[in-house]
This record gives C-alpha cells, structure tokens and sequence, in this order.
C-alpha cells in the first residue's frame, strides 16, 4: 500500500472533532478538486504489519484512514490488523467507491458537485457522518445517503474575506436546516496538524 505519512494528532472536523487520533493518509485520489488542501500524491509503499505496527505506537484508540481517497486501497485485512491493535477505525471518503464493511465509522464527504465528472458519482448509501462542503451554493440533498449525523463544513477559499463570509452562510444554513451541524476545520484555526 502507498502511504502518505502516518501522524498522531487531534481530529479537526466533525464528530469527533477533539479526539485523538492517529491518521493513517493514502497516496492519491481519483478526483481533482479545486479546494483540495492536501499534498497526497508522495508516499512509500508499506505493508499491512507495518501500517499496523505504526498506528500501534501511539495511544488512542481511534484511527482516521484519509487521504487522498483512502478507498482506492483500503483492505479488510488491514483493518482486521488494526483492530487486533484494539483501534477504532474510521474513514473519511467522497463515496466513490466500496469500502470494506468491516469498517467502524464511516465519514461521507461526496464532491460530485465540485468536480465535473462521471468518476465523482457518490455509490455509499449508509453512512454514520456526511460531511459537505458548503461554497456558498444550495448543497446536494443526497436523497439515496441514510446518515446517523450531518455536518456543513464551510470551504476553505484561502481567501480571509470569502472564508468569513463562507462561515457565516453555513452559519446561516444550519439555523434555517437544524439537520445540520456547524463543522469547523479545529486544525486550521489551532494550528496544529
């Protein structure tokens, strides 16, 4: 497998924001969005017991499979390996392709409205958090998606001025929808990794 690095930090978004997690990045993704703020291309090839030897170093229980998209790689095996670790193993995906259902928390964060193109179509039906990207424009309902959460997460343009008015918007849209949750990216606004 093609691993990007191997880091122990907080998770910054979502439900589990706070938490402590050991991130397990894949190399690569078949989708190129434009806000994309992770350099995912480099990596080693690692094995499974290596991967999982790693992640064993730390503490936490919870693992983050991320990429890239994750999914491209991603094995049961491995995460049977993970759990013999006694991790909790969580992905964050855009949904376009099958997972292993051996999986424990499933993070959805389709971007077929930000990339024109056929490979972006999202075939996850059941997740335990979708998580959208909010640039400003009515958001996908995902009729076909069963959640358990949802989560609005404003865009990161790099530009100060949008990204305040972006975060008021979301603000905004979860006043009006309370389906969903206000996720700010907590690593970005810290400062940490």
């Amino acid at each position: 497998m093609r691993i990007n690095e191997i880091f122990y930090s907080l998770q910054g978004e979502g439900f589990f924001t706070g938490t402590p997690a050991v991130f397990i990045r894949f190399s690569g993704c078949n989708l190129k969005c434009p806000f994309c703020d992770t350099n995912h291309q480099h990596g080693q090839e690692m094995s499974e017991d290596e991967i999982a030897g790693e992640a064993a170093k730390y503490p936490a229980k919870h693992v983050v499979i991320t990429g890239g998209e994750p999914s491209l790689q991603l094995t049961a095996s491995l995460i049977d390996k993970l759990h013999e670790c006694g991790k909790f193993v969580a992905i964050e995906t855009n949904g376009t392709h099958n997972i292993p259902e051996n999986i424990d928390w499933i993070t959805l964060s389709p971007k077929d409205t930000f990339v024109n193109t056929n490979t972006a179509k999202v075939i996850i039906k059941h997740c335990n958090e979708l998580k959208l990207v909010y640039n400003g424009m009515q958001p996908a309902p995902y009729p076909t998606v069963h959640s358990d959460h949802y989560f609005l997460q404003p865009c990161d343009t790099g530009d100060d001025l949008r990204n305040k008015q972006l975060i008021k918007d979301t603000i905004e849209f979860c006043k009006a929808n309370p389906k969903w949750r206000l996720s700010l990216q907590m690593h970005k606004i810290l400062d940490i990794r």
